[in-house]
């Protein structure tokens, strides 16, 4: 079991961290102990509030001394002596910390423990009571420290002792979560001293329907480890319960175990993290867990046609997303790998679908301009309109389109339905550089009745900016009418693990982040948009088929295609969804919004 001494010179220089403490370091505990198993060998050991420092005193002293940070650190534990002969005591340090990193690579943490063997009396129950006073120590500082040297309130963390309610499916991504929960999750929550109820799932919306009915007062924290699909669920369940308020404040944690992992992937970015995959994302998140710091996050309330009522942790698609997101799953034994395959598939036989796209823009976020500086391309505005010349109608209202392969102004979509009163509200997209015909504009003035007043069964915040279904949009919303290629509404930072989709994004900006991607785009340049997007630099092409905004709320009509939610398919119809910011709470790293509060 022993180890050479050069060995054990060798781990501990390995150990990253500064060589000398801050100057404004207290020590708080000092002691001289040995490192299992090799008693011989002392080492002069300090704590402080942000560091455990040792240093080689005897024999050939050393005269640097090595720091483990304790952001790294997630817990601590006291040993008895394996004989009954041995009256020392001994207590373990189990941390994470990153690896040196090699020029180009991203930080990986690896597992990194340490015994100590506290000897200095022969007497066991004192250095029993010696080592039980540095566990306490440790196991305090290192919950409460953070990256950067600061500490974080004890409302940001979960409680100490804590037990999680945990989901595993097994047949998530390639099929290796349980096995990689077995392996890898497990011992690290166990270090945490984290108990865990594990539930491995055993049909679709297992999740859900225990959420829904049990009494979650018994755990501290809900967390699945699959991909986005099983909290979907979890979500889903809580916001069915007629305490959902309370219910889904209940802090979520994410653990990476299916293809798309985007959640995950969002929530090791908002770490601060390097960007990371498979089982170093994993080990980034249950790192995060073993902290136990979280924050809010935002929901998307949405509603259907069919009166259904979803809530959404990460987005809704429509058209090429969410096509290789279904049609991808024949290959999910490939794990992330099924994506890039399914892009390849689908791009050869590029779809259009046809539909409306309604949204209301952020407070103070203006519509990016579809606009190609080859292009004579304009946009009127709504009070623009007022004093310029009203299209011409016949029994109602024409939407003026812009056709841009004759390069003139033609008549479509009859809206005899809609008052020549309206025509002062009309705002037209002159692109003339999309092949395709498309209209943008304000419909009429429309005061909204909360949705709560019209699903008898519903549960959640009041949708306060939607109208119903049925009902136009009110005239401080934007339309379009086009053939698209994607519509993509998000309110995280990736899509995937390797999809950096919207850089500015944060679990609780309030607003939601709608791409669109209209018909006349080139195959190439949609791959080189995708190609992009794994290093979130996909806005800085200035695709001039590609819209990017901030809105508070969005519908969208579908004719055709495939629809889905949080990467689930649901029935292809008219869906709207506004943003409530915070309502839910996620198991996150630190955010500096944490710390200023």
């Amino acid at each position: 079991m022993s180890r050479s001494h050069s060995q054990l010179l060798l781990t501990l220089d390995r150990v990253p961290g500064t060589m000398e403490p801050a100057a404004n370091s207290r020590v708080l505990l000092g002691g001289e102990f040995a490192i299992w198993p090799n008693k011989k060998v002392k080492f002069a050991v300090s704590l402080t509030s942000t560091e455990l420092g040792a240093r080689r005193v005897r024999p050939r002293p050393w005269s640097r001394r090595l720091l483990l940070p304790l952001t790294d650190c997630i817990g601590c534990r006291c040993h008895e002596p394996d004989t009954d002969t041995d009256s020392a005591a001994y207590f373990t340090v189990y941390a994470y910390p990153f690896k040196k990193k090699a020029r180009g690579s991203a930080q990986v943490r690896e597992r990194f423990s340490k015994t100590f063997r506290v000897d200095g009396s022969r007497n066991y129950p004192e250095n029993r009571e010696e080592a039980e006073k540095w566990t306490a120590a440790i196991k305090s500082l290192c919950r409460v420290a953070i990256p950067g040297g600061d500490t974080v309130g004890s409302h940001h963390r979960l409680p100490v002792p804590c037990c999680l309610l945990l989901f595993v499916n097994p047949l998530s991504g390639n099929g290796q979560a349980l096995h990689l929960y077995q392996t890898l999750v497990l011992p690290m929550l166990t270090e945490a001293e984290i108990s865990v109820d594990m539930v491995v799932t055993e049909h679709q919306n297992h999740a859900r329907e225990l959420v829904q009915k049990e009494e979650l007062s018994k755990w501290n924290g809900i967390v699945v480890m699959s991909g986005d699909g099983l909290l979907y669920e979890v979500v889903n369940g809580l916001m069915e319960r007629s305490d959902w308020e309370s219910a889904i404040k209940k802090p979520l944690g994410i653990l990476p175990g299916g293809s798309g992992n985007a959640l995950a992937a969002s929530v090791n970015y908002h770490a601060g993290f390097d960007a990371v995959m498979n089982e170093e994302l994993l080990l980034n998140c249950t790192y995060l867990i073993c902290k136990g710091l979280f924050a809010p996050m935002d929901l998307v309330s949405l509603t259907t046609t069919s009166n259904k009522h979803i809530f959404s942790f990460l987005s809704v698609a429509w058209g090429f997303i969410s096509a290789v997101d279904v049609e991808s799953e024949k290959y999910r034994s490939m794990g992330s790998a099924r994506f890039t395959v399914g892009t390849l598939r689908l791009l050869v036989p590029l779809r259009v679908y046809k539909g409306t796209l309604s949204f209301l823009p952020a407070e103070g976020k203006t519509k990016e301009p579809l606009y190609n500086e080859d292009s004579n391309e304009q946009e009127v505005n709504c009070t623009q309109m007022s004093s310029q010349k009203k299209p011409e109608t016949t029994q109602g209202l024409k939407m003026v389109k812009q056709n841009s392969q004759k390069g003139g102004l033609r008549e479509t979509q009859d809206a005899a339905t809609r008052s020549s009163s309206e025509c002062s509200s009309v705002q037209t997209d002159y692109n003339f550089c999309n092949l395709n015909n498309s209209v943008q504009y304000s419909a009429g003035d429309t005061q909204v009745k909360p949705l709560v007043d019209r699903i008898e069964t519903h549960y959640g915040p009041i949708d306060t900016l939607l109208p119903p279904l049925g009902q136009r949009v009110p005239s401080n919303w934007t339309i379009v009418e086009a053939d698209f290629v994607l519509v993509l509404a998000i309110y995280q930072s990736h899509l995937g693990a390797d999809l950096f989709t919207a850089p500015s994004a944060s679990l609780n900006d309030g607003v939601i982040h709608l791409f669109y991607i209209k018909s006349g785009i080139s195959r190439i340049s949609l791959l080189r948009l995708f190609c992009a997007m794994e290093k979130g630099t996909h806005l800085s092409y200035n695709c001039p088929y590609l819209t990017h905004l901030q809105v508070k709320a969005f519908r969208l009509e579908p004719d055709t295609g495939i629809l889905t939610v949080d990467g689930e398919l649901v029935d292809c119809e008219p869906i709207q969804g506004q943003i409530h910011s915070g309502v839910s709470t996620v198991i996150t790293g630190v955010q500096k919004e944490i710390i200023k509060q």
